[in-house]
């Protein structure tokens, strides 16, 4: 079988006043979008899906796209659910509820699900993305967290230091079936 790369979206235009379930990419995350697909010109991807979020529709389409590829959009593969959660202006408060959040996963830390939750459900939604694809490579655009949740859990990796590490956008590249990891891909300056 190919590869999988979860990818995660390109950067949006952040709006304290609105659920970043809600946001849209801007021109730098258009551009890096656009950037990343070109390094990903060689990886042999047949098709894109995303969640059903703006900014990783956006994300997804544009790379698509880009690569000349099929795009479409599944249910489930949304970020952890923080309905209600305050905006954390200050970066470094943002890490701190994070490290908390990847430490104790069975504990709703923030928001409306535990770690456990939000990778359970992601988990499911991505097993039928994936039942879906043939033998080629398959790009799955979402959201670092619920991305770094699973890979995390199909590999010995320090969650919290790779979340932290993907940039707006990367893709985490994982070998089908058995889900190892193989690569980090940052976009390119």
């Amino acid at each position: 079988m190919g590869r999988l790369h979860l990818v995660k979206h390109a950067m949006p235009v952040k709006v304290a006043a609105r659920p970043s379930r809600e946001w849209v990419l801007g021109d730098e995350g258009r551009t890096a979008a656009a950037r990343l697909a070109g390094r990903l010109g060689s990886e042999g991807i047949e098709r894109f899906v995303s969640s059903t979020e703006p900014k990783a529709r956006e994300t997804a389409a544009i790379m698509a796209g880009a690569l000349g590829v099929p795009c479409a959009e599944a249910e489930g593969l949304h970020e952890q659910e923080r309905e209600g959660a305050p905006f954390f202006a200050d970066p470094a408060d943002f890490d701190a509820v994070m490290r908390e959040f990847f430490a104790r996963p069975g504990e709703r830390v923030f928001g409306q699900e535990s770690a456990d939750q939000a990778c359970a459900r992601y988990e499911a939604a991505l097993g039928r993305v994936i039942g879906g694809a043939g033998d080629g490579s398959l790009a799955v655009v979402s959201h670092g967290t619920v991305m770094t949740l699973f890979i995390a859990r199909h590999n010995r990796v320090d969650a919290f230091e790779l979340w932290r590490s993907l940039g707006l956008p990367s893709s985490v590249v994982l070998s089908l079936p058995d889900l190892r990891l193989i690569e980090v891909i940052q976009t390119p300056d």
